[in-house]
């Protein structure tokens, strides 16, 4: 598979997008602000297009990437970022 620079800016936009729209979906944030939720959107692209080739049926389709399974995947990888990489209650006490 050949990827332009077209089609890599495109999924920059996609991938900023789905990982913003994650965020919010799951009510976590990921590392880094938006960076992270950058790369929050394109591990979900990533999974969805190119590990487990999934996309729900009749769903939109923008330049390969299915947008409603991306986002549900990124809302997945929020809320599992914020359960493994999460403050002990302990440790927010102090940092008052």
């Amino acid at each position: 598979m050949t990827v332009t620079l077209v089609q890599l800016l495109i999924w920059a936009i996609i991938a900023a997008v789905v990982g913003l729209i994650g965020e919010l979906i799951a009510g976590r944030r990921g590392p880094a602000g938006i960076i992270g939720a950058v790369l929050l959107g394109w591990l979900a692209i990533f999974l969805i297009v190119g590990v487990f080739h999934f996309h729900i049926v009749g769903e939109p389709v923008l330049s390969g990437v299915p947008i409603i399974s991306s986002i549900i995947a990124a809302a997945v990888l929020a809320l599992l970022y914020s359960l493994v990489f999460r403050r002990p209650v302990s440790d927010r006490r102090f940092l008052r």
